[in-house]
């Protein structure tokens, strides 16, 4: 089943050719529908979700992201005829994934589309043996890497100054406060590199999204990449839960309590969950601290780009000499110009009016591609692979820099919202 080409793109190259003109085919009118996976009850998931409309647009949302993925498979010089027969199935399980994340009681409880993608791949992967063709099918990096591209769409430079000032400051001294603890305590604890920085980036910045481009970025192990996922998802329920209750028994006003949470939290989802619980000025206040943190994801995952693909360098290539910029650039990750590219189109370029537009569908497409990546991690990944007793020192360090970032992030609200 190899392909029968004679040359192929890198795969960094060939994902800025797929993400870019999945945003300039949107741009000039070729919009994928966004299907509906909300639902409260099985009358609902009936009535809304297998509505003949809905699946009409699941439909061609399907032959959408399937066409963006054999394109890819063919450029990459791999196996077209493969993917033909894996892709579909990758599909199907997505989108099992996303009805179970789109449930009303799921949803309270924040549970992202990407750990409901992940289990269903594990449950399958470890149920059943896959066939070395199947598997050699899954095109996880590539589907993380579109996703990352379209995730620039949604970096506006120009929102951080709807933010506020204060909301700015305290994202930036948050970010780089945590993140520079948390990869200290990782390397106190002698947590590799790649895990150090996802953890670090993860903790400190956006949870979910930063460990997801700090992963591409790097092009980290996706075995790390999920655990530390689990990690993000499951510590933001209870500080989602019990945080508002803590800010009320001290006394905070609901100004500090929104950038307390803002900063703290780290998934969008639970920050405006427990915004929610304590007030409207809250979850203003919340929103803005938390969007802030999200601007500075491109910064961050280009500086981490450039760090690791300097420190690669001198690790690998040159040893004690000075790495040549030559090799710096032969190693850094091309799809973050795509990334960046996509930021300052949206930013400085495009009209308000059009990114409204198409950013609805450019963000499903996003989260679509995240949880195609999620369910191939799960397909080609061991249950023992991602609870294995080395994993302990990453919990124990996420846990630290989680409680690091709580209180300096109190600390930082009551200095500048009080």
């Amino acid at each position: 089943m190899a392909s029968s080409r004679s040359f192929a793109f890198t795969e960094d190259w060939v994902v800025v050719i797929l993400g870019l003109a999945t945003i300039f085919l949107a741009l000039s009118g070729v919009v994928a529908p966004v299907p509906s996976f909300s639902w409260g009850d099985s009358a609902e998931l009936v009535s809304t979700i297998a509505d003949s409309a809905n699946m009409a647009k699941l439909g061609q949302q399907f032959i959408f992201v399937f066409a963006t993925a054999v394109l890819g498979a063919w450029l990459l010089g791999k196996s077209v005829r493969s993917l033909l027969v894996v892709f579909p199935v990758v599909f199907v399980l997505t989108v099992l994934a996303l009805i179970l994340a789109g449930n009303a009681t799921v949803k309270e409880y924040n549970l992202e589309a990407v750990i409901f993608s992940l289990a269903v791949g594990l449950l399958i992967s470890n149920c059943f043996k896959l066939p070395d063709w199947f598997k050699e099918a899954l095109s996880t990096e590539l589907y993380v890497k579109i996703g990352l591209i379209l995730l620039g769409t949604t970096v506006i430079f120009g929102d951080i100054l709807k933010a506020g000032s204060l909301g700015l400051i305290q994202a930036l001294a948050v970010v780089l406060s945590v993140w520079y603890f948390a990869f200290w305590i990782c390397k106190k604890l002698k947590i590799d590199k790649e895990m150090s920085l996802m953890l670090s980036s993860a903790v400190s910045i956006c949870g979910v999204s930063a460990a997801i481009a700090t992963s591409g970025a790097i092009k980290g192990d996706s075995k790390k990449l999920s655990y530390v996922i689990s990690l993000v998802l499951i510590t933001a329920i209870p500080m989602m839960i019990f945080m508002p209750y803590m800010a009320e028994w001290m006394g905070l006003s609901q100004e500090v309590t929104g950038a307390w949470l803002g900063g703290s939290i780290d998934t969008t989802g639970a920050v405006v969950a427990s915004g929610s619980l304590v007030g409207e000025e809250a979850l203003k206040i919340s929103t803005i601290v938390k969007f802030s943190q999200n601007v500075l994801l491109g910064l961050a995952a280009f500086a981490i780009s450039i760090y690791w693909t300097y420190a690669k360098s001198v690790d690998e290539e040159t040893k004690r000499d000075k790495p040549t910029l030559k090799i710096i650039w032969e190693r850094f990750p091309k799809f973050v110009l795509g990334f960046v590219f996509a930021s300052l189109l949206f930013s400085f370029v495009i009209s308000p009016e059009k990114v409204d537009a198409v950013k609805g569908s450019l963000k499903n497409l996003q989260g679509l591609w995240f949880t195609l990546a999620f369910t191939s991690i799960g397909l080609e990944t061991n249950f023992k692979d991602l609870f294995v007793q080395d994993n302990k020192k990453p919990l124990y360090a996420f846990l630290i820099a989680q409680t690091f970032n709580v209180a300096i992030t109190l600390l930082i609200a009551l200095l500048l919202f009080r």
